[in-house]
């Protein structure tokens, strides 16, 4: 049984996870952390990371950059593994992260889902042998009309992906508009759709002579990142100091 800290348990993600965990009988949320309290759940709940005395395996963090610092230096003082799901993390911060890997393990993830990091394997494997044989590469996004940042970041570690895989080099290319020329074949255009309520499509698109083939991962909720976060923190529990990802997850299965 894997004992949890849900920091930023009254969130809406830290919600789905109390709810995920509650139908998983290999893990158990033992307190919660949250500058909102007026939530009832069935573990105490703390409004400061820093007053939460409870025995546990792992934290997972849904909370928001302001509180990463502390959950950072709390951790690294009590060597407890932390899967890190927060974002907008300043520079500053993503050093306090490498740093704190350092004193206990702590996973951070572009995508917490478990079918986006398989497919961003799977590109690794296709796309040396289609770009080889003079395939273009395009990414198309489609998120709802509320999210602020484009292109997504899961299109970004799509295309890093497919770049860390190649021998030549290739760059991104977001907007073709103010340019009049032929597509540069070692390019990977990426396009950002923005509309309704879509939680999350990428269409991982390879386009040959006479042919395309297109790899694509349809969220329907946000559930899906909730559980991912679940699976990591089954992984994480019982690790040693060091920085780790949704791909060692992946590789443990």
């Amino acid at each position: 049984m894997t004992r949890i800290i849900m920091n930023g348990c009254n969130g809406r993600m830290g919600q789905c996870i109390s709810g995920i965990c509650k139908d998983d009988p290999d893990v158990t949320i033992v307190a919660g952390v949250d500058v909102f309290t007026g939530v009832t759940n069935e573990y105490p709940v703390f409004d400061d990371i820093t007053k939460c005395d409870v025995e546990a395996d792992v934290v997972i963090d849904f909370s928001n950059a302001k509180a990463v610092d502390a959950l950072l230096d709390y951790c690294a003082q009590k060597s407890l593994p932390v899967v890190l799901c927060s974002t907008g993390l300043s520079e500053k911060q993503l050093a306090h992260v490498e740093e704190t890997s350092g004193k206990c393990a702590v996973l951070k993830s572009a995508n917490m889902s478990v079918g986006i990091n398989t497919l961003m394997k799977v590109l690794q494997m296709v796309a040396p042998v289609l770009a080889g044989a003079g395939f273009d590469i395009e990414i198309v996004e489609k998120h709802h009309n509320q999210k602020l940042d484009a292109p997504s970041g899961t299109a970004l570690a799509l295309a890093d992906s497919i770049k860390d895989s190649l021998s030549e080099e290739y760059h991104d290319v977001y907007d073709r508009s103010q340019v009049r020329r032929k597509r540069d074949p070692h390019e990977i255009g990426i396009s950002a759709v923005r509309g309704g309520t879509i939680v999350g499509d990428h269409d991982v698109i390879f386009a040959g002579q006479d042919e395309v083939i297109t790899l694509s991962h349809t969220a329907y909720s946000r559930a899906i990142f909730g559980k991912g976060a679940v699976e990591a923190a089954k992984f994480l529990a019982g690790k040693g100091p060091g920085r780790y990802d949704m791909s060692d997850v992946i590789d443990a299965k």
